[in-house]
């Protein structure tokens, strides 16, 4: 077998259809096999995959495990000597998956590939970066990614005007979409089971240069993900799961003295940013902006309350009822 794809499903039968149509009508020369990873779907996923596509194997976790468990429970299947994570609510252009099997059969000291992402518009989603360090997410906070044009000394949090049309290394791809080496993916145990949402993919792929592989990228795979943009919704809750394992990521490779500060720069962050959407949301007001600014007033209170050691070591961290109670300062 060639190459396994995972794919994880919560409750994403509306979009995972057209991700699995895409994958068998678009893939001629690789041979393949397609593992659903499903988190206890309530919406007739796991139904409509047996009588829509039977030859997909699925594994039915009965609970929402997250990303990085549930991802773990597919890879255990699979038998591939790639295997690709795929999110559900992603399109496979045609023919990518078979130009992307080829491009890492050219890199052997590469362990894992990212490929080119695209909005549903078209436009490049930033989904290859370079790994978050302290100085570089403190450039980002005070949008100095201009900078970049000085020199590798201020790279930020994004490859600054890369579009992802050239091939080259990166630091990580996005969990969206991205094909490690099967062999070596199962030595690393696959993702951290303690990143529920966001940061596992990066903290992989550190891992994957940590064992002495690279990871390359080519614009010759691509795929579209519907997910990753603005549509005027900022939930809170995703907001602070990035906060969450932000803390866990910075304590894991930085220690005590670098979460601590993380958290620095995370209120810098979010403070400069519900400042200046506060003054855009007096000039125009829209609901998405009120929804930015009291996601942004939540995460800052959290964040501000909590004692990052204590919650990575011990779990303990403010209580989200008792923080969005708290006015705005």
């Amino acid at each position: 077998m060639k190459l396994s794809i995972i794919i994880i499903c919560w409750n994403d039968w509306k979009v995972l259809k057209d991700c699995l149509r895409t994958i068998v009508d678009g893939t001629y020369k690789t041979d393949y096999e397609v593992i659903v990873s499903d988190n206890g779907s309530s919406d007739g996923s796991v139904e409509h995959i047996r009588a829509n596509f039977p030859a997909v194997h699925i594994v039915e976790n009965r609970a929402n495990l997250g990303f990085s468990k549930g991802n773990n429970a597919g890879i255990r299947e699979a038998r591939g000597e790639y295997i690709l994570i795929l999110n559900p609510d992603t399109i496979i252009h045609d023919g990518s998956l078979d130009r992307w099997i080829e491009f890492a059969d050219r890199y052997p000291e590469a362990g894992a590939f990212g490929c080119k992402v695209l909005n549903l518009d078209g436009t490049y989603q930033e989904s290859a970066r370079p790994f978050p360090t302290l100085w570089r997410e403190m450039i980002a906070a005070f949008y100095a990614r201009p900078l970049a044009l000085l020199g590798s000394t201020f790279v930020s949090d994004l490859y600054y005007r890369w579009k992802g049309n050239t091939e080259r290394e990166i630091d990580w791809q996005s969990g969206c979409c991205i094909l490690f080496r099967g062999g070596l993916l199962k030595q690393l145990n696959g993702f951290d089971e303690r990143f529920f949402y966001h940061f596992e993919e990066v903290d992989l792929c550190h891992r994957v240069w940590d064992a002495g592989y690279r990871i390359r990228y080519t614009p010759n795979a691509s795929i579209t993900h519907l997910g990753g943009q603005s549509v005027g919704r900022f939930p809170i809750r995703f907001a602070l799961e990035t906060s969450r394992n932000r803390y866990r990521y910075y304590h894991k490779y930085y220690g005590d003295s670098g979460t601590m500060r993380c958290r620095q720069v995370i209120l810098i962050r979010l403070g400069i940013r519900r400042f200046f959407y506060c003054l855009l949301n007096i000039v125009r007001p829209t609901e998405a902006l009120k929804n930015r600014l009291e996601m942004y007033r939540v995460a800052y209170q959290w964040n501000k309350h909590i004692d990052p050691i204590d919650f990575v070591k011990n779990g303990s961290e403010p209580s989200v009822e008792q923080i969005t109670t708290i006015q705005p300062t």
